[in-house]
C-alpha cells in the first residue's frame, strides 16, 4: 500500500504541477483559470478565501501532492463546507481501494482424494506383505494384492476410474509382477473395444436426432408414467435378447442410446444436474434387467454356449436351446416384472407421473418434421450393424467387426467426426479401466490362483458332509459372489464352472438342474459390479447412477435374484420334472 501510495502521489503531483504551476517569485494560485467560477459558470462552487478548506487545499498544493478538485469528495449541500471524511483523508481514494482489496484465494488441492487413495494403498500393501498360502506362488499373491487394491480404488474412487486402473497397472509393472505385454494384453480384447465403439454409435444416434425421434414415439405410447417407459424399454431389450448374442452390443449399442435419448427428452441429464428426475432410476433398472435377459436364452450372451459345452463334458448331457429357455422363463419373467417395481420403491425417480407427456411428445414429433438425411444414414447404419450382430456369426463376422462397419459408414458420410469420437471421454475411460481389470483377472487365472481357490472350495464343501440341498446352496453362493474377482463372464465360467459343477454333482445335486442353474447365474451375477458383465461399463459410464448407489442396489438385488432363481426357479424346475 505504501508503494502504491508513493506512485499515485507522484502521478498526482505531476498532474497538479501541470494545472497549478507556481510562477517564479509569485504565489500559488488558489484555482487555475480552467476551474475559476468565471469559466465554470453555475457548476462552480464559490468558496471564501478564508475558509479552512481553502487554506488546507492551498497548503497541499504547496507541498506538491494536492489532487485536482475532481478527486476530492465535497459536500454539495452547503458553501464553504470542508471535504467529507474520505476527501479529507491524506490517503487518496484509489490507494484506499487498493489497500482494501480482498486477499488472493488460497490454493486448493486438485489431486486425488488422499483418504480414499490411502485406504486403497493400505489394503494392497497389507496383502502384498502377507505370506502367500501354500500352493500359491508369490507372483500370483502379489498380483491379487494389486488387483484387490485396484477394486477398492474403483469402489472408493480417489481418482477417475480410468486413472485408478492405470495406477494399478503401473503398480503391477513397478513391482515386476507383470510385464508390459501381460499388463496391457486385454487392450486387444474384443469386449472393451466393442463397448467403446458403442459409445461412438450412441453419439451419432443422439446427434442426428434419430434417438430423439424414436424416444418421442415411445413417450407418445407409454409416457404417462416413468414406470411405463421403463417397462417398455426393459421388455423391448428382452425380446431382442435371443437374436443378439452380445449383451454389450445389445445393451450398449442399441438400447443405451435410446435410453439416454428418452432421459434427455424427459429433461433428465447428468450434465445439467437433473439425472434424478428419471434417468437414474431408468438406467439402473435397465442395466439390472439386461443381466436377466442374458440369462434367459443360450444365445443371449456370448459365454452361455461355453457353459453348455463344459456341462456336456462334465455330466455327459447336452442342454438344448429349448430346455434352457423353458427352464429360465418363469424365474426370468418374475425378475423382469418385479425388479422395476422394487427399484421404483427403493430408488424412486423424482418425476413419476407425466399425464401430458404423450400429447407433448406428439407435438414435438410434428415439430421435428420428416427425417433428415443424417437420420436416414444413421438408421441404415444401425440396421446394418444389428443385422451383422444377429447373422454375422454365420459368415465369420464378429461383433467388433460389425460395429466398426457401422462406425465407418458414419465417419465416411460425416454424420459424426473423429474429433467427436475423441471427445467421448466416457468411451476412452471405460475402455481403459475395463481392459485393465480383464488383464489382471486373466493373469490371476494364468498364475494358478483361481484353480487353487476352486480346489479349496471343492475340498471344503466335500468335507462338510452336508445333504445335497445345503451343499448345493453353499456351492452356488461361493460361485456367485466370487465373480468380484472377474471382469468377464467367460473368464469366470472357464475358470470355475467345471470344478463347482463337479463338486455339486458329487454331493448328490441333480446334474441337469445344477448345470443350467450355474449357467444362468453366470449372467445374473454380473448385477453387482460396474465391470462384471458387458452391459455394465457403458451404462455406468453415462453418469446417471453414482458409484455408491450402483454397488448398494446391486448388492441388495443380488440376494433377491438368488431367492428367485433358487426358490421360484427350483419349484418351476420341479414342475418340469428336471429333478
Amino acid at each position: 500500500a505504501i508503494c502504491s501510495y508513493s506512485a499515485i502521489s507522484s502521478a498526482a503531483a505531476m498532474v497538479s504541477t501541470q494545472s497549478m504551476r507556481v510562477p517564479r517569485g509569485g504565489t500559488a494560485p488558489t484555482r487555475s483559470a480552467h476551474h475559476s467560477p468565471k469559466h465554470n459558470g453555475a457548476l462552480a462552487r464559490p468558496q471564501s478565501a478564508a475558509s479552512p478548506a481553502h487554506r488546507r487545499r492551498r497548503n497541499l498544493q504547496h507541498q506538491g501532492i494536492a489532487p485536482r478538485r475532481e478527486h476530492l469528495l465535497w459536500d454539495n449541500n452547503a458553501k464553504g463546507r470542508a471535504p467529507s471524511a474520505l476527501g479529507a483523508s491524506s490517503v487518496p481514494a484509489v490507494v484506499q481501494a487498493a489497500s482494501a482489496s480482498p486477499p488472493a484465494p488460497k490454493s486448493e488441492w486438485k489431486g486425488a482424494n488422499l483418504k480414499n487413495l490411502g485406504l486403497s494403498v493400505a489394503v494392497g500393501v497389507v496383502l502384498y506383505n502377507c505370506p502367500a498360502p501354500a500352493g500359491v506362488t508369490s507372483q500370483a499373491w502379489h498380483l491379487l494384492a494389486v488387483f484387490v487394491a485396484t477394486i477398492v480404488g474403483i469402489v472408493t474412487a480417489p481418482l477417475p476410474l480410468g486413472a485408478v486402473a492405470m495406477v494399478g497397472l503401473g503398480a503391477t509393472m513397478l513391482t515386476k509382477t507383470l510385464t508390459f505385454a501381460q499388463a496391457f494384453s486385454a487392450f486387444s480384447s474384443e469386449i472393451p473395444w466393442l463397448i467403446a465403439i458403442a459409445f461412438f454409435l450412441a453419439k451419432g444416434f443422439i446427434k442426428t436426432g434419430l434417438g430423439t425421434r424414436i424416444a418421442y414415439c415411445i413417450v407418445s405410447l407409454f409416457g404417462r408414467t416413468t414406470l411405463g417407459l421403463t417397462y417398455s424399454l426393459v421388455f423391448s431389450e428382452a425380446l431382442l435378447a435371443p437374436a443378439i448374442p452380445s449383451v454389450a452390443a445389445r445393451a450398449g449399442g442399441i438400447f443405451l442410446p435410446l435410453a439416454k435419448a428418452l432421459c434427455i427428452a424427459c429433461g433428465s441429464d447428468p450434465e445439467k444436474g437433473t439425472e434424478g428426475k428419471m434417468g437414474s432410476y431408468l438406467m439402473k433398472t435397465f442395466f439390472q434387467c439386461t443381466t436377466i435377459s442374458s440369462a434367459m436364452f443360450i444365445t443371449a450372451m456370448a459365454a452361455n454356449p461355453l457353459s453348455v459345452n463344459l456341462a456336456a463334458a462334465t455330466i455327459g448331457e447336452t442342454i438344448s436351446w429349448t430346455q434352457w429357455a423353458t427352464a429360465a422363463f418363469v424365474p426370468g419373467l418374475v425378475c423382469l416384472i418385479t425388479v422395476p417395481l422394487i427399484l421404483y420403491i427403493i430408488y424412486p425417480p423424482e418425476v413419476k407421473d407425466s399425464p401430458q407427456a404423450p400429447a407433448k411428445a406428439k407435438e414435438e414429433l410434428q415439430k421435428l418434421g420428416p427425417m433428415t438425411t443424417d437420420e436416414k444414414i444413421m438408421a441404415v447404419s444401425l440396421a446394418g450393424t444389428v443385422s451383422m450382430w444377429v447373422f454375422g456369426a454365420s459368415f465369420g463376422i464378429n461383433a467388433v467387426a460389425a460395429a466398426l462397419g457401422g462406425l465407418t459408414a458414419l465417419l465416411v458420410t460425416g454424420v459424426i467426426t473423429w474429433k467427436e469420437c475423441l471427445n467421448e471421454n466416457g468411451a476412452w475411460d471405460t475402455l481403459t479401466w475395463f481392459a485393465a481389470l480383464i488383464s489382471m483377472a486373466a493373469c490371476l487365472n494364468k498364475f494358478g490362483l483361481i484353480p487353487w481357490f476352486s480346489g479349496k472350495v471343492v475340498t471344503l464343501v466335500g468335507n462338510l458332509g452336508l445333504a445335497w440341498q445345503p451343499a448345493f446352496l453353499v456351492i452356488i453362493v461361493l460361485y456367485y459372489y466370487s465373480h468380484y474377482l472377474f471382469a468377464s463372464g467367460a473368464a469366470h465360467i472357464g475358470a470355475m464352472y467345471t470344478a463347482f459343477l463337479s463338486v455339486a454333482v458329487a454331493c448328490g445335486a441333480p446334474p441337469l438342474v445344477s448345470a443350467m442353474c450355474m449357467g444362468m447365474l453366470s449372467n445374473v451375477m454380473g448385477c453387482f459390479t460396474t465391470y462384471g458383465i458387458g452391459s455394465a461399463p457403458p451404462i455406468f459410464g453415462t453418469g446417471y447412477v453414482p458409484l455408491k448407489k450402483w454397488y448398494t442396489l446391486g448388492g441388495l438385488l443380488s440376494v433377491y435374484y438368488l431367492f428367485i432363481w433358487l426358490g421360484v426357479g427350483g419349484a418351476w424346475w420341479k414342475v418340469l420334472g428336471l429333478w
